[in-house]
């Protein structure tokens, strides 16, 4: 019996132990309960509130390009995507899933097994990341997705930009155009976007200005938010009841990216692509000299940038790659060519500048000079020709002879002056500084001391070693035209904030390439006789009642025809626009 109490006693005493263990947990978990509630509320309320709420980037209007004239350039087109979110469209059941492909197909014109392949080629991405079925829907393709949107569980359509050239394929080097950001890429720029970071999905500007002004058009995202079903189908906008507003989680509105006016007149940049018409090849840059803007800037064959905004297909971008004129590489600025006769002005403007010649140094051309062994041609017989003659008449023998005199350190040092071998720090991206040879340059390629007089002659008619961009060339035209005066050339005149409604105009640097009126004015007056007189090589390029001036070149080519070149300014006594056209 004692046995019996003893053993009971034991029971009663793990019951109370159990007891009071149950006791202090019911305590703890009052009082995890307590301080969830009174602590943490908030902060689950608005888990289940974005649980809630589906969260939906705002585009931010990319900036529209306008010519001077505010002519429309570069404009902004509405595009639609449909794509399907896994994480709610795996939610709807298997018969759900499969007639919602199945009217997806027949809308859009895919297979279902072919959407299905996609999804399946996204099984790694995260189940909140929407994959693209289709890009460029027709508006009736959208209607009738947003038809039947309820028995379309985590499809939706959403709307893009298609970044549009008004003028198709006219500039497109020099605008440039916008494509998806890279995977790879993201990481990289998002290290320099701190306040405005990149999302994947996102434009952004490849190539030309909208590459080099890309923060000033991107904008800022914005972000909404919308009341959503398991399935993701949106169901009521957040925070609107009967016309009022009950915001639960507030939006942030987007900023527009800011809208570009450039100095390039959009009828003189058309011109100039009719009169390179279909086969042609080569580039165009006109100038103002009073100020540096540019008027004109082609590169000729071109390419239709719309295409890149949307996704360039494999066979556009195959025609373009496979191209031999290379339409997308700009001609102005990226590729330098040898410049020809267009540089015997420079070799001119050193020697009078310095003293070696009087503008009375005459030489004899009977169509040829003999250096050496070697023999250097003139394409005709001048006879006997002084400085501006020479200029006129285009008498490579003339000029042997002068850079022989010169010498390869005041004519390379003279060029750098004029702008060769640098850039022009002109406002779009992948500017080339072109090759001006000095000693250094022949001692590190040639070996020291092993550049021959042969490289030099070859130097005095732009010929050899010696490379220049189009837009180069049309600068040292308005340095002609203004006698050393001269702008930093720029594409952007002003930049328009849309919310402000101002303008704030890009300033630029002025600069002087400092002579005397005894290198300058005989140099001129040779060009104006190549223009406006008998026997020069630009009489055909002549405008009646416009008196101007130029300069032709013919640049041997290594890899094919050779190139033909053409500077100049007009009007010669008060000049509006220094060209060059390669």
């Amino acid at each position: 019996m004692l046995g019996q109490n003893e053993q009971l006693q034991g029971y009663q005493d793990r019951f109370r132990y159990l007891y009071v263990a149950v006791a202090v947990a019911l305590s703890l978990l009052f009082l995890r309960l307590w301080y969830l509630q009174l602590f943490k509320g908030a902060e689950f309320k608005q888990f289940a509130e974005e649980n809630r709420l589906k969260k939906i980037k705002v585009d931010a209007p990319r900036g529209m390009v306008f010519d001077r004239n505010r002519k429309l350039l570069l404009d902004n087109q509405p595009t639609f995507t449909v794509s399907i979110t896994p994480q709610y469209f795996q939610a709807a059941t298997k018969e759900e899933r499969a007639l919602a492909l199945a009217k997806l197909g027949k809308i859009v014109r895919i297979a279902p097994s072919a959407i299905e392949d996609l999804l399946y080629k996204a099984r790694r991405q995260p189940k909140f990341q929407p994959v693209v079925v289709k890009k460029n829907l027709s508006m009736d393709e959208v209607a009738l997705i947003e038809m039947d949107r309820l028995m379309l569980p985590g499809i939706e359509v959403a709307v893009g930009i298609r970044r549009t050239n008004v003028h198709g394929v006219v500039g497109a080097q020099m605008l440039g155009y916008i494509a998806e950001i890279d995977a790879d890429e993201l990481p990289k720029i998002n290290a320099k976007e701190l306040e405005n970071p990149y999302v994947q999905g996102d434009p952004l500007g490849k190539m030309g200005l909208e590459q080099q002004w890309e923060k000033t058009l991107r904008g800022e995202n914005g972000i909404e938010y919308i009341e959503v079903d398991a399935y993701g189908r949106k169901k009521v906008p957040v925070g609107r009841k009967r016309g009022e507003v009950v915001q639960a989680i507030p939006p942030k509105p987007f900023v527009p990216g800011k809208n570009l006016v450039l100095t390039v007149d959009e009828d003189l940049q058309l011109a100039a692509a009719e009169a390179f018409g279909e086969e042609k090849t080569g580039a165009l840059v006109a100038l103002d000299p009073g100020n540096g803007e540019v008027l004109a800037m082609l590169s000729w064959p071109s390419f239709d940038s719309t295409e890149f905004s949307v996704g360039v297909s494999p066979e556009y971008w195959k025609q373009l790659a496979t191209d031999d004129r290379k339409p997308l590489r700009d001609k102005t600025i990226y590729d330098h060519y040898s410049p020809g006769s267009t540089f015997k002005m420079l070799l001119a403007l050193t020697a009078l500048e310095k003293g070696i010649v009087d503008t009375e140094w005459s030489v004899t051309c009977a169509g040829a000079y003999r250096f050496g062994n070697k023999v250097f041609k003139c394409e005709h017989v001048h006879g006997r020709v002084a400085l501006v003659e020479a200029i006129h008449r285009s008498c490579n023998v003339y000029f042997y002879q002068l850079m022989l005199k010169v010498g390869l350190d005041e004519w390379s040092a003279m060029g750098r002056r004029f702008g060769f071998g640098r850039t022009t720090k002109v406002d779009i991206t992948e500017e080339n500084a072109g090759l001006m040879p000095d000693r250094d340059y022949y001692d590190r390629v040639h070996g020291k001391g092993k550049g021959t007089q042969g490289y030099l002659i070859s130097l005095g008619i732009g010929q050899g070693e010696v490379g220049v961009t189009p837009l180069q060339m049309a600068n040292y035209a308005a340095m002609l035209a203004n006698k050393g005066r001269h702008f930093q050339p720029h594409v952007v005149n002003a930049v328009y904030d849309r919310r402000t409604k101002r303008a704030r105009p890009v300033a630029v640097p002025e600069e002087t390439v400092t002579l005397s009126d005894r290198a300058w004015d005989p140099v001129r007056e040779g060009m104006r006789r190549v223009v406006m007189e008998p026997g020069g090589t630009g009489w055909a390029s002549r405008i009646p009642g416009i008196v101007s001036a130029g300069k032709t070149g013919t640049a041997q080519n290594p890899h094919g025809k050779s190139h033909a070149w053409f500077i100049g300014f007009a009007p010669y006594d008060d000049p509006k626009i220094a060209v060059c056209v390669l």
